[in-house]
């Protein structure tokens, strides 16, 4: 079984994102804070787990958490302020909406959670400075395949994930073309294929290199 804790606060939250890697759809951020007697063998990196794993996991770890936090952070966003910048955003969203406030945050990765605060945007949230001084105020640490390490870490990428997923599922019936049910968004040559067949969309991230030729695409609304 995964690390119970990392800091030895009882409040500490683990959070991570998905879908970083992405052609399109949002990138997906999660934290969640466990309680101390929590257990499950199972649990991983989502990435190590099944599908059906995933979804038996998810509504486990939904009841038995302190309290959680899904969001979303969609392609215009993404592409406005990079996605590196957009995963930390949303995580610190998501600590930002938790009910309890963290004693301590451990976040997948080997950035800070608190790196970059209160980036000037268009899209998305704006923090106050509250919510800025807030989140400066509660200490973390970035680890490395900390996803594979520590529950509650692994919990918020299988959340993560599973959310998600759940929203490709739901745009791919308005793009069908794409088989982003399949394929959730990443870069597939069967993706690939048909961004050069049929061009972009609104849920395509246009910063990203769609294409190895980088040809002239169309754009669907």
């Amino acid at each position: 079984m995964l690390e119970k804790n990392f800091s030895g606060f009882i409040l500490e939250t683990g959070t991570d994102e998905a879908g970083r890697g992405c052609l399109a759809g949002p990138v997906t951020a999660a934290a969640i804070i466990l309680p101390d007697h929590f257990e499950n063998q199972t649990l991983n990196d989502s990435k190590q787990l099944s599908e059906k794993t995933r979804a038996l996991l998810r509504p486990i770890i939904e009841k038995e958490a302190l309290c959680f936090a899904v969001t979303h952070l969609f392609p215009d966003e993404i592409d406005e302020i990079n996605i590196l910048n957009a995963s930390m955003k949303g995580m610190q969203e998501c600590i930002l909406k938790l009910k309890h406030t963290p004693e301590f945050i451990i976040v997948d990765g080997n950035r800070a959670l608190n790196a970059k605060l209160g980036l000037k945007n268009t899209f998305g949230k704006q923090f106050t400075s509250d919510e800025i001084s807030l989140l400066k105020s509660i200490p973390n640490q970035s680890i490395i395949k900390g996803d594979g390490k520590y529950l509650s870490i692994a919990a918020a990428s299988v959340l993560a994930k599973t959310y998600r997923d759940e929203y490709m599922d739901q745009i791919h019936e308005e793009f069908p073309m794409y088989n982003w049910k399949k394929n959730k968004g990443y870069p597939t040559k069967e993706h690939r294929e048909a961004i050069k067949k049929y061009g972009t969309t609104k849920y395509h991230r246009m910063s990203f290199r769609l294409l190895p030729e980088q040809l002239t695409l169309d754009f669907f609304e």
